[in-house]
């Protein structure tokens, strides 16, 4: 393990409150040294004592929190893939890629505002943090609600992009706009996780997590089979449930934020809102690009019937699993990144990074081995469709190959964006996500549907190595919040 630190890197000296760095973003009039919501801790707590110790502090409610998530979507897709069929499995694997790109939107306010309030938590500013969520908040409500009204009126467009069948399209339509109607504070969510992680904090969002997560799996079995004299309402109702608590818990942790003064609202700032777009913006577009990739490979996917439509939702449901605990260790290190670049530690940043990357990939290496000697029986908990069993499995034991780098891919892009290093990771995810376009294309030709699972596992293995090496590179170092 790393040893604890008792000095910055010389060569990078500690950046004092007012210096042209630390003020790129407008000063609060109210600076002060309040204690901010660390677990164990106070302001600036991620940078001192033993790294590993703190990541794994850090790290912990986080990953939690993201299974947590997991656990919701695979017993989402039970009661879809059992009590709704493989067309319903088709339908919210489709609505699944539009809503990814809405998610992409959400996530750059949140990518954008870890990057700056753990900067400004790391420089003992913690009234501008709080300032600069309540920006964030506010941006991503009024985000949340522009996609809310652009998808319900082109929602009929959007399925027609994918060449569904009638049967998916209806169902998957349904979906996708009862989701929508909740943007708005699903949007918030999103912020008000990050406004609680920049500070250090994973086990409030957490709990709110735990909770909500608990009410929508009452909730899912009964909006979805109409139980306890609630109306039948299918794949509609799995998302009812998701939105509904998803919600609610968007209200409680914005009043949880307020009595712990990480939150402030006024009037919003452009400066503050132009920074966090800046920095998050390249990861929003790459999500919504890969998004876009999905949306056409799904046309080439509805060649080989609805069992392999299924089956790439399924797959990514599946690999989800250690998608999620990589996106918790990449949450951990933006923070401890963000907050040590603020406070000059920047030799401590950079290990933070690969410490982070060697936690996540115990369970990536898991579930690789998993994938690859008993992909039927883990397909064989979502649906009892044999074709579709079939093809999932074929599709995880493929995919097992990515696994093994998965980690370093989200890793290491979360703490490229605690850094405020966003546009290379994009220019380079964006770059070999494109390439699964002639390259499901033409290894489909030949290999059919194993051709798409070879070019999603090889493109998603390439951006692995690629995030490796941008991180080594150090450049990111250099980057100003």
């Amino acid at each position: 393990m790393t040893r604890p630190d008792a000095t910055s890197d010389p060569s990078t000296p500690a950046r004092p409150p007012h210096s042209d760095a630390a003020a790129a973003l407008p000063l609060s009039t109210r600076d002060g040294l309040a204690p901010i919501a660390v677990p164990g801790g106070h302001a600036g707590a991620l940078v001192g004592g033993d790294l590993a110790t703190v990541i794994r502090r850090v790290a912990i409610p986080a990953v939690a929190s993201n299974l947590l998530m997991t656990l919701f979507a695979s017993v989402d897709a039970y009661w879809v893939g059992m009590h709704v069929g493989a067309l319903g499995l088709a339908a919210v694997s489709t609505a699944i890629f539009w809503i990814w790109m809405a998610v992409s939107v959400a996530e750059m306010v949140g990518i954008g505002l870890t990057a700056v309030a753990a900067r400004r938590h790391g420089e003992r500013r913690p009234e501008e943090a709080a300032r600069t969520a309540g920006d964030a908040i506010v941006l991503a409500v009024v985000l949340g609600l522009a996609v809310a009204v652009v998808g319900e009126l082109a929602v009929d467009r959007l399925f027609a992009i994918m060449h569904t069948s009638p049967e998916v399209t209806a169902l998957g339509r349904t979906y996708l706009r009862t989701y929508l109607l909740g943007a708005p504070l699903m949007f918030g969510y999103f912020a008000v996780d990050a406004a609680f992680r920049a500070s250090g904090n994973t086990r409030t969002p957490f709990v709110l997590l735990a909770i909500s997560v608990a009410v929508t799996l009452v909730l899912d079995p009964v909006l979805i089979l109409g139980l306890w004299g609630a109306p039948p309402l299918g794949v509609a109702g799995a998302a009812v449930a998701t939105v509904a608590t998803r919600s609610v818990a968007c209200v409680l942790g914005v009043t949880l934020l307020m009595r712990r003064g990480l939150v402030r609202f006024g009037r919003p700032r452009g400066a503050a809102i132009a920074s966090i777009v800046r920095i998050g913006l390249p990861t929003a577009a790459t999500g919504v690009f890969f998004s876009f990739v999905y949306v056409f490979l799904t046309r080439t996917t509805t060649q080989f019937g609805t069992p392999a439509l299924a089956a790439l939702g399924l797959g990514h449901r599946i690999e989800s699993w250690v998608y999620m605990i990589a996106l918790g260790f990449g949450a951990t290190a933006a923070a401890v990144v963000g907050q040590n670049l603020g406070a000059g530690r920047v030799d401590r940043a950079t290990r933070a990074g690969w410490v982070s990357v060697g936690y996540g990939s115990i369970p990536g290496l898991a579930l690789a081995a998993t994938m690859l000697l008993a992909p039927e029986a883990v397909a064989g908990w979502f649906t009892a469709d044999a074709a579709v069993i079939a093809e999932t499995a074929r599709y995880l034991r493929i995919a097992s190959v990515s696994m093994l780098v998965l980690c370093s891919e989200v890793v290491l892009e979360g703490a490229l964006g605690g850094a405020g290093a966003t546009v290379a990771p994009m220019v380079v995810s964006m770059s070999l996500t494109a390439a699964r376009l002639p390259l499901a294309v033409l290894l489909s030709a030949h290999w059919g549907a194993a051709g798409l699972w070879w070019a999603i596992s090889a493109t998603a293995a390439a951006r692995g190595v690629a995030m490796a090496v941008l991180w080594r590179s150090g450049r990111w170092k250099r980057n100003k919040v």
